[in-house]
């Protein structure tokens, strides 16, 4: 292993005792990336563990030296887990436990061919990412960033009347892309701010749920984006919805809109979103992910300066209370499959 990943710390060692006295071995679990302090104690006790001390992304040799040695390996969404990192598996590889809800970052189908489950992370970060996007939408639309500029630089001069506008949310009509658990607590968030909600998903939600949220089902995705004053990115990353905002559905979108992602960067043309930007076809973004992140486009950060775009480094589930979460879930996928159950969040292709 790499000299960034520690040897476990446990007075235990490998082994434990069963609930016949008898020894146990416990798991080697390989984490990829730092966790918060209390997850990597709870996998202290409970595993014999390798943490990563300096939070530096492993290189595709470190993960196929710890894919090689481990018995559970836990990336994060940084980590590309493709067909060539499976094949190279130990034979006791048997679970890797995704510390995040998308797993586009692992070839599911080639683990499973392997007899390796994998799991992820759902439903912990949903308010974190809802709040996030209602965050960028009033970025983009009250200019909140640019302004909050003008200050530190010493651009401000004072109160004018015409200076720094921006648009009024209350009553324009947000279209939400994917109305899973994301989208539709952006809708609860986008109701409070006096937003008309729509929405286009692969399948119609309930019609109870519908009526809940308020919301207005599209079946046709252009026909929606063609409508919209503001435009939400919530569906997953999988083959069938990359570029899903493509050059040509972009154009279906009024100069005054503007789009928000916080789901994965993939999903938008990027190049064709910033020639848009460029050429005033749309009035702003605000973006969380990018299509070759960490990589920025300097297209867009040049948006940025000039005010047209919000961008973020990630961070729509970047909450304390999140990433705890998001460890107890992979803890618990672990112990349960080491007991020798079905985990509760066990992803299969088809689910994709």
């Amino acid at each position: 292993m790499a000299t960034s990943c520690r040897q476990p710390i446990s007075s235990a060692g490998r082994t434990g005792r069963d609930g016949h006295g008898m020894p146990q071995k416990k798991p080697l679990v390989v984490v990829t990336r730092k966790l918060p302090e209390v997850v990597e104690t709870r996998m202290r006790e409970l595993f014999d563990v390798r943490l990563n001390e300096t939070d530096a992304p492993m290189s595709n040799a470190q993960l196929a030296d710890a894919m090689r040695a481990a018995d559970v390996l836990v990336p994060t969404v940084t980590d590309r887990i493709d067909s060539g990192l499976v094949a190279q598996a130990g034979d006791q590889m048997k679970l890797i436990a995704n510390f995040g809800n998308g797993v586009d970052n692992i070839d599911v189908t080639s683990a499973l061919r392997r007899g390796i489950t994998v799991t992820n992370t759902p439903g912990v970060l949903t308010d974190d990412t809802a709040d996030m996007t209602m965050a960028l939408v009033m970025a983009v639309a009250r200019r909140i960033v640019e302004g909050a500029q003008t200050i530190p630089s010493g651009e401000w001069a004072g109160w004018s009347p015409t200076w720094m506008l921006g648009h009024r949310i209350t009553g324009k009509k947000l279209g939400i892309v994917g109305m899973g658990r994301i989208g539709q607590a952006v809708a609860v968030r986008a109701a409070a701010f006096g937003l008309e909600v729509h929405y286009h998903n692969r399948r119609r939600v309930a019609l109870a749920t519908e009526a809940k949220l308020g919301a207005t089902y599209w079946e046709s995705l252009d026909q929606m984006l063609a409508r919209m004053d503001i435009v939400s990115v919530h569906c997953p990353h999988t083959p069938a919805t990359y570029h899903l905002l493509s050059a040509r559905r972009l154009k279906y979108l009024k100069p005054h809109a503007i789009v928000v992602n916080t789901a994965r960067g993939e999903i938008i043309d990027e190049n064709a979103l910033v020639r848009m930007l460029e050429g005033n076809e749309l009035a702003g973004a605000g973006l969380d992910v990018f299509e070759h992140e960490p990589a920025v486009s300097p297209k867009l950060v040049k948006l940025a300066k000039a005010g047209k775009v919000t961008l973020l480094p990630h961070m729509g589930s970047a909450t304390i209370e999140g990433r705890i979460d998001m460890g107890e879930k992979v803890i618990v996928n672990v112990k349960t499959f080491m007991d020798g159950h079905r985990p509760p969040d066990r992803v299969l292709p088809s689910m994709l």
